[in-house]
């Protein structure tokens, strides 16, 4: 349980929290808004190593997302893990600058998504023990939207400063936004603790995989087994014919998407509902898929951009926003943990395998495989839905 004698922070530790991941989108989101290009036609990888350099990334993130979880539970903090994992992934962008194969750009992504992985369940876990939980989704939301508000500024920068600086530069300069984020979150966001546990990683497993809490994971497995991130989106416009210094732009628009629903479906979540949002948020996978398939000619990329924005958007508010009713606020890291295992663990073999089909059969093929997983997917969410 959480420590007597403390008030909850309330919505300015949301604010506060938002405010870091805000100033880190928007270091994060400079190198990611033609990163994946930049593998490709600069450093010379295939679709399939694209796919397995963010499905081995977004695995180390769900795997140390999971032993930080664990951990912040067991110290009963949650502030000094947030902390290290901003600063590693502040000093690791940088590195790209130093990039000569696509080996490098794999390790240096790999260590960003390792600070990323150490920081989220416990910032998770934080923002939702600042609020009430029955406006979790709102507190979600609204740190979402600051969040993507970041993603929204990091890639108009890269898109201006790539013409003039070159893209190992505007690397170098991605420290900058990062440790402001650093000063903000060692100034402003307040800790709120809880009892430490003696615990063990398998005991605290077995209080929280189970029941319909065990089908959920199942549904962010399967639709995880499909997955493909923005990396593919960005590839697919670049391949559609777009300048490098214009891919940003891509990616500006699914941030936008991304950004105006995020707030909007935490609010309704919490007056409808969440798995309902949550199998919505899956069928929209499932169309930006369809739309990848079949896309031709370059604005055809403003359909996936929209389908795509629009899924992530909700899919991130809700799918987090939906834990808490799963476990008490002692076990929450580890819930979180659990969640971003089975997800990453998912993702590394999907993205990796849709990379491989994209090369070998096609895009036809490859997206209508995500595009299937998808609606198997919503199913499941769908039916937890009404069974609850």
């Amino acid at each position: 349980m959480e420590k007597s004698g403390k008030s909850k922070p309330g919505l300015r530790n949301v604010y506060a929290l938002g405010t870091v991941s805000f100033l880190t989108d928007v270091s994060t989101e400079m190198v990611l808004g033609f990163l994946p290009v930049y593998v490709v036609q600069e450093l010379g990888a295939t679709r399939a190593v694209l796919g397995l350099m963010e499905g081995l990334s977004e695995f180390t993130n769900y795997l140390f997302r999971l032993l930080s979880g664990f951990l912040s539970d067991k110290i009963g903090r949650r502030k000094p893990l947030v902390f290290v994992g901003y600063l590693l992934s502040t000093v690791a962008k940088p590195l790209f600058a130093f990039a000569r194969t696509p080996a490098d750009a794999v390790a240096v992504r790999v260590a960003d998504r390792v600070g990323k992985g150490i920081r989220t369940s416990p910032r998770d876990a934080l923002l939702s023990q600042s609020v009430d939980e029955k406006i979790a989704g709102r507190a979600f939301g609204l740190h979402r939207t600051l969040d993507q508000s970041g993603a929204v500024l990091g890639p108009l920068l890269a898109s201006a400063l790539l013409p003039l600086l070159g893209p190992r530069n505007v690397f170098l300069l991605s420290f900058v936004p990062a440790a402001l984020a650093l000063a903000v979150l060692l100034l402003f966001v307040v800790e709120v603790g809880v009892e430490r546990r003696e615990a063990s990683v398998l005991r605290g497993l077995s209080k929280v995989v189970k029941g319909d809490f065990a089908l959920l994971l199942v549904a962010f497995a399967v639709l995880g087994l499909g997955w493909y991130d923005f990396s593919f989106v960005l590839l697919k416009s670049a391949e559609l014919g777009l300048a490098l210094s214009m891919v940003p732009l891509v990616y500006l628009g699914l941030n936008v998407f991304h950004t105006l629903v995020g707030y909007p479906a935490g609010v309704l979540s919490d007056r409808v509902g969440r798995k309902p949002l949550l199998a919505l948020s899956m069928l929209l996978f499932s169309a930006a898929s369809l739309a990848m398939a079949y896309s031709a000619g370059v604005w055809s990329i403003l359909y996936v951009v929209a389908l795509y924005g629009l899924h992530f958007g909700i899919y991130e508010t809700v799918s987090r926003a939906v834990i808490p009713s799963y476990a008490p606020p002692e076990l929450r890291g580890a819930a979180y943990g659990v969640f971003y295992i089975v997800t990453g663990l998912s993702m590394l073999v999907g993205m990796s395998l849709v990379g491989y089909l994209w090369d070998a059969y096609g895009k036809v093929l490859a997206f209508t495989y995500s595009a299937g997983m998808g609606l198997a997917a919503a199913a499941l969410a769908a039916y937890l839905a009404v069974k609850r």
